[in-house]
C-alpha cells in the first residue's frame, strides 16, 4: 500500500515538472519571435497617364493659293487687277511684253502656208505622174522619187505646224490669266519692269479654306494621325474660343538629325483669316500605365523591385522600371494590381515575407 501511494505520488511529480517545462518552452518562443517591421505605404495606381499637352505657332493661309509667273520674258506692259481685288477664273491680270514673240509667230505661219502650197503641188504632180507611169510615160524610178519628195513635204507640213503651235503657245503665254477665283495678296512686279521667265509676278489665293502648317519633332509623328481633331488658338485674342482643326498631312520622317517636319491642320473657312498667327495643340497620345511612389522601387543584385503589402506580410515583387513621371515610376510587373499598398518607408530592415505594421 505505502508502495502504490509513493508511486503515486512520483508521477504526479513528474506531470507537474513537464507541466513547468512546457509554459517555459512556451515563453521562451514568445519571447524569441521576430517583431513587426514599423513601414509606412502608398497606393498603386493604374490607369491612363497623359503627356503635357504641346502648342506649335504657325499663320493661317488659304488652302487654294498661287504664285503666279510668266513663261516668256519682256516688260510688263499692262497690269489689270490692284491689291486686293477678287478677280473670277481666267480674268486678264497683266501682259508682257517681248518683240520677237508674234513675228515669231507670224514666221511660223508663214512657213506653214508655204509647206501647205508645196505639198500640194506634190500631191497633184504624183497623181499626174501616176496615171502617165500606168501608160508607160514616166519611168518608176521618176515616179518614186516624186513620191518621196511629196512624202518629204508632209513631213515638213507637220513639222512647221508643231512650230506654229509652240510660237502660239509662248505668244499666249505673255497674257497672264487667274487661274481660279480668288484675291490678288501681292504684287511683286511694278509696270513698265522687266519680267524674266518664271519670275513671280503676283499671289493669289482663294477665301474658300483655311489651313495653318506646324513643324514638330519626329517623336510627335507617332502621336498624330489623318483626320485628328486639334485645337487652334488665336494668338492675337487669347479670349476667344479655340477653332477646330482636322489633320490632312502628316511629313515622313527624314533621317536629318533635328529636323522638323509639317503636319498641315485644316481649319474651318468661317474661323481664321490668313496671315493670323496661331497655335495648334497636340496632346501626346494616351497609354495604361502602373505607378508606385519612386520611393518605393529597391534596387539590388538581383534587379528593381518593390515591397507589396498583404494581411501584414510584405512580399518582395520584382518590377521593371520604364520612366520617371515626377515623384511616381512608371513600372512594368505582372503581380502589381492598381489599388495594391507598396512599402516607401522602412525598407532597409524588410526581408521577404516579414511581418509589417503599417503606420
Amino acid at each position: 500500500m505505502t508502495s502504490k501511494r509513493y508511486l503515486c505520488t512520483l508521477l504526479l511529480l513528474t506531470a507537474a515538472l513537464l507541466s513547468l517545462a512546457g509554459c517555459k518552452s512556451q515563453g521562451t518562443s514568445t519571447d524569441t519571435a521576430a517583431p513587426a517591421v514599423s513601414v509606412r505605404t502608398a497606393e498603386v495606381r493604374g490607369g491612363q497617364t497623359e503627356g503635357i499637352p504641346l502648342r506649335f505657332s504657325g499663320i493661317i493661309r488659304a488652302t487654294q493659293r498661287a504664285t503666279l509667273t510668266f513663261q516668256v520674258s519682256g516688260t510688263l506692259r499692262e497690269r489689270a487687277v490692284e491689291l486686293g481685288q477678287e478677280v473670277a477664273a481666267g480674268d486678264v491680270l497683266a501682259r508682257v511684253y517681248n518683240p520677237a514673240l508674234e513675228p515669231a509667230r507670224d514666221s511660223a505661219q508663214a512657213r506653214l502656208d508655204e509647206l501647205n502650197t508645196q505639198y500640194d503641188q506634190a500631191k497633184r504632180e504624183w497623181e499626174r505622174s501616176s496615171r502617165l507611169h500606168e501608160r508607160g510615160v514616166v519611168s518608176e524610178q521618176n515616179l518614186e522619187q516624186i513620191a518621196a519628195r511629196r512624202d518629204g513635204l508632209k513631213a515638213s507640213v507637220a513639222t512647221a505646224r508643231a512650230a506654229l503651235a509652240e510660237a502660239s503657245r509662248l505668244l499666249a503665254e505673255s497674257v497672264l490669266k487667274a487661274p481660279f477665283a480668288g484675291r490678288v495678296e501681292a504684287l511683286l512686279v511694278e509696270r513698265d519692269e522687266f519680267v524674266a521667265a518664271g519670275q513671280p509676278v503676283m499671289r493669289l489665293s482663294s477665301p474658300d479654306g483655311r489651313e495653318v502648317e506646324v513643324r514638330v519633332p519626329a517623336y510627335m509623328l507617332g502621336h498624330v494621325t489623318l483626320g485628328q481633331l486639334l485645337p487652334v488658338w488665336s494668338v492675337q485674342d487669347r479670349t476667344r474660343p479655340p477653332a477646330i482643326g482636322s489633320i490632312v498631312e502628316i511629313a515622313q520622317a527624314g533621317g536629318v538629325r533635328g529636323e522638323l517636319h509639317p503636319v498641315l491642320v485644316s481649319v474651318p473657312a468661317d474661323t481664321l483669316e490668313p496671315g493670323e498667327p496661331v497655335e495648334v495643340g497636340i496632346t501626346p497620345t494616351q497609354v495604361v500605365a502602373t505607378t508606385v511612389p519612386l520611393l518605393a522601387v529597391m534596387k539590388s543584385s538581383g534587379g528593381a523591385s518593390v515591397f507589396r503589402v498583404a494581411d501584414g506580410v510584405a512580399h518582395r515583387v520584382p518590377v521593371t522600371v520604364q520612366r520617371v513621371i515626377g515623384e511616381r515610376v512608371v513600372v512594368g510587373a505582372d503581380d502589381l494590381e492598381p489599388g495594391d499598398q507598396v512599402v516607401f518607408a522602412g525598407m532597409t530592415r524588410l526581408s521577404d515575407g516579414d511581418a509589417v505594421e503599417v503606420r
